[in-house]
């Protein structure tokens, strides 16, 4: 709602505390359109007098053919909103019929001036459609969001005051805290939990709140509580309106969340399994390791004992991911985590003790999906594992890091070290190691990216990925 502000001081003489007040007005507009069951606009004077400034549109979810009108930002001249402007030159509320052009069904226009003082400074109407405030009830809507707009000096929270679903239910309650309107929805709820007719029963009667069993308010939502009844899980909105300091009316929305805690609860469970089942993976991949490493402790061939040493440092690496999926669930994986988690196993097992390792994890945030941490994750540790048997010969201390890069249409991951760089005459397309066979087949077949191996002051490593890999 900042473009009202902007909108006002481009266009009108508005003063910028006077904008700050119809900014207010903007935010509650939705929730008032829904309350009303109407189209809601907010019109303010332009600075050549001719014309109105759209500031402000919503719509209710409940209106099946609204009129067509101008958009936010737009002009409207004088002559076709005269009850806009007559309100805005008595300050008191009018009512009047509009019809469209494309439409041969009219809309009842009811207009309200916001006043700065004595003088109404813009104009909200309410369109509905024609004859339907004959109904008490909805009469009631109307007169109650004519309330809302008339004592909303200070800002509506943009949470309390939030949107109404068709499937909320509503009730207002007069300054006496009797129920003097109940739509159909709210009707539907109370009925299951037992309760007849609600018009004329107190908010606090003893039939509305025999079946809460439990009662659940947030510091960070004064207006809002959570309560479970008769098997429902409701959230209710308490909306109080003041004038003067005495309460006019009560607007109470009750919504029915009972479907969504159940399916926030079979996630959570699905989660907890999720993170179950990848804590025993790697709990059994690091049995593995501890068997390889036991075989090969027997072997006297060198060649072998190299060759488990290679297995279980890969085994390692699954196991570090499945370690960060057992803590993240089904949340995606930050790949400066995943390399953390990779680098702290195998600085351990393959470094010496009193060796001082740097570690530099900079750029942007490269979030995978859990499905897609395999292959990186063995890619990392090749890379990783490379680094730390061959970049730091007869040296006590030495330089890892990952950077990451994510543009528009790729991604580019460089790792690199400070060592030795590369062997004279490197060609990774000839080179029979195994370590980079499976980069290499992760890289290009199974992420569908590219890699660059390069030697300048040690040896870097870019793996570029195509845009939209992590998300897939």
């Amino acid at each position: 709602m900042d473009d009202i502000r902007g909108l006002c001081r481009a266009h009108t003489d508005i003063s910028g505390r006077q904008a700050e007040l119809l900014k207010n007005i903007g935010e509650g507009l939705p929730f008032i359109a829904d309350l009303a069951q109407a189209q809601a606009s907010l019109y303010a004077p332009a600075r050549d007098g001719t014309r109105f400034l759209v500031l402000a549109q919503a719509r209710s979810h409940t209106m099946v053919q609204p009129l067509q009108l101008a958009p936010v930002g737009a002009f409207v001249a004088a002559e076709e909103e005269p009850l806009v402007g007559q309100t805005l030159v008595t300050g008191q509320p009018l009512v009047g019929l509009r019809g469209d052009s494309e439409s041969s069904d009219s809309l009842e226009m009811h207009t309200y001036g916001i006043h700065d003082g004595k003088d109404a400074i813009a104009v909200v109407s309410l369109e509905v459609p024609a004859g339907s405030l004959q109904d008490r009830g909805s009469l009631c809507l109307v007169d109650t969001a004519r309330m809302i707009l008339q004592n909303s000096r200070s800002a509506l929270d943009p949470e309390a005051y939030r949107e109404i679903s068709p499937r909320d239910g509503i009730l207002i309650a007069d300054a006496y805290e009797r129920i003097i309107y109940a739509n159909a929805a709210a009707q539907h709820i109370f009925r299951v939990l037992g309760v007849g007719s609600l018009l004329g029963i107190r908010l606090d009667a003893p039939e509305l709140c025999r079946h809460i069993t439990r009662e659940m308010v947030k510091p960070e939502r004064p207006t809002e509580k959570e309560i479970e009844a008769g098997g429902l899980a409701l959230l209710r909105r308490d909306l109080p309106i003041f004038a003067g300091g005495q309460l006019l009316r009560r607007v109470v929305v009750v919504e029915d969340v009972t479907a969504l805690r159940q399916k926030e609860k079979e996630l959570s469970v699905q989660e907890a399994v999720i993170r179950e089942i990848h804590h025993r993976v790697k709990n059994n991949l690091q049995t593995i390791a501890s068997l390889l490493r036991l075989q090969a402790r027997r072997s006297s061939e060198a060649a072998v004992k190299d060759a488990l040493a290679e297995s279980v440092n890969r085994i390692q690496g699954i196991a570090a991911l499945h370690q960060l999926l057992s803590r993240q669930g089904t949340q995606p994986v930050n790949l400066h985590d995943l390399a953390a988690e990779i680098l702290n196993l195998l600085s351990a097992s393959a470094l010496p003790p009193d060796f001082q390792l740097e570690r530099r994890f900079g750029g942007d945030a490269f979030l995978l999906p859990p499905s897609r941490c395999t292959s990186l994750a063995l890619v990392v540790n090749e890379l990783l594992l490379n680094a730390i048997e061959h970049a730091f010969p007869n040296r006590d201390h030495g330089c890892i890091g990952l950077d990451i890069r994510v543009g528009e249409s790729e991604t580019t991951l460089s790792l690199y070290d400070d060592g030795v760089g590369l062997q004279s005459g490197f060609q990774p397309e000839t080179a029979k190691s195994l370590g980079l066979h499976i980069v290499r087949t992760m890289v290009e077949d199974d992420l569908g990216g590219r890699i660059k191996f390069s030697s300048e002051n040690g040896t870097r490593v870019e793996i570029t990925l195509p845009k939209g890999e992590e998300s897939l």
